[in-house]
């Protein structure tokens, strides 16, 4: 029986010819490429393929879509986790600077993101997810701390988050929580300092929920919350799912716990005979354009598969 994943099979060529981001993604986290081929490989993400196509998107103004958040998927947001997702390099220009215009605007009386003009309560999934935009794009510290206290200020009691807790719902949410994980690891591992002690014991916390759910079962009924989040979806966008999960572990740099286990046995389930994992499904909405094709071998879930099974050293 396998004890590690063979990395020379007949999938790693195919990732390497797949966009420029995909194979600047295999090289980084597979084949653990030096770091002169490395920066040849990102910076091309700008000037080729999907990378170059998103940012030829770009408006006068700065934006994306008709703006901020509208419309979904197509919007400044949304294009901006995309690219910091393909891996652009973080000293992109363009991206910075809608950045810092959008961190630069008057804030919600609650500190977060203004994304509508009739809503003046933040939603914390979309100020998790730009967290780790901004933090990813290395944006000034002054710039990030509302946002980072309004996290910090919403944790729920158990730990985790809800983007309804302003209702009073105190019972986590996977996808509010895996948002504001990635932001605030993101931000850790950027090398901001301002409160980082309290953004330690937040990610402690949210970790933990999500562990002590096995990742995707209900504490009542120890069933799947939702059997879509057992599917391989990409983009990931603000939706949960088992291999982003894993993937944020393996982000997050954190161990092997055993509560992974179910999660992790289903991604190997997942695997086809030729060895790759399909995209199993996709969030509707507009797109700028097609990356892959649900149904299809998905280039995207097979890197992110191999590097959380290699991460945490599962044999396949």
């Amino acid at each position: 029986m396998e004890t590690e994943i063979n990395l020379s099979n007949k999938n790693i060529p195919w990732l390497l010819e797949g966009d420029v981001s995909i194979k600047f993604q295999a090289k980084r986290d597979l084949l653990g490429a030096d770091t002169s081929e490395l920066y040849a490989l990102q910076n091309k993400i700008a000037s080729e393929g999907w990378g170059w196509k998103l940012l030829e998107a770009r408006r006068p103004d700065g934006h994306w879509g008709r703006g901020f958040y509208q419309p979904k998927w197509t919007c400044t947001h949304y294009t901006l986790l995309d690219l910091k997702t393909l891996g652009l390099p973080p000293s992109n220009r363009a991206c910075r600077e809608t950045v810092r215009m959008i961190l630069t605007k008057k804030p919600n009386p609650d500190g977060g993101l203004a994304y509508a003009k009739t809503v003046r309560v933040s939603d914390i999934c979309i100020d998790g997810m730009f967290l780790g935009i901004a933090a990813y794009f290395e944006v000034e510290e002054d710039l990030l701390k509302t946002g980072l206290d309004l996290l910090l200020r919403t944790i729920l009691p158990g730990g985790g988050w809800n983007c309804l807790y302003h209702q009073g719902d105190r019972h986590f949410s996977v996808h509010t929580t895996i948002n504001v994980l990635e932001g605030l690891s993101a931000y850790r591992l950027a090398g901001y300092h301002y409160k980082l002690a309290e953004v330690e014991k937040a990610l402690a916390g949210g970790e933990e929920q999500l562990l002590a759910h096995r990742l995707y079962q209900s504490h009542r009924s120890g069933k799947p919350m939702d059997p879509k989040m057992t599917m391989l979806s990409f983009p990931s966008r603000w939706r949960y799912d088992i291999l982003r999960a894993l993937d944020y572990f393996r982000f997050a740099n954190r161990p092997y716990d055993p509560r992974m286990a179910d999660a992790m046995d289903i991604i190997k389930a997942r695997r086809r005979k030729d060895g790759t994992w399909p995209l199993q499904a996709k969030h509707p909405g507009k797109f700028h354009f097609d990356m892959e094709q649900a149904g299809k071998p998905s280039r995207w879930n097979t890197l992110r598969a191999l590097r959380v099974l290699m991460h945490f050293n599962q044999a396949i």
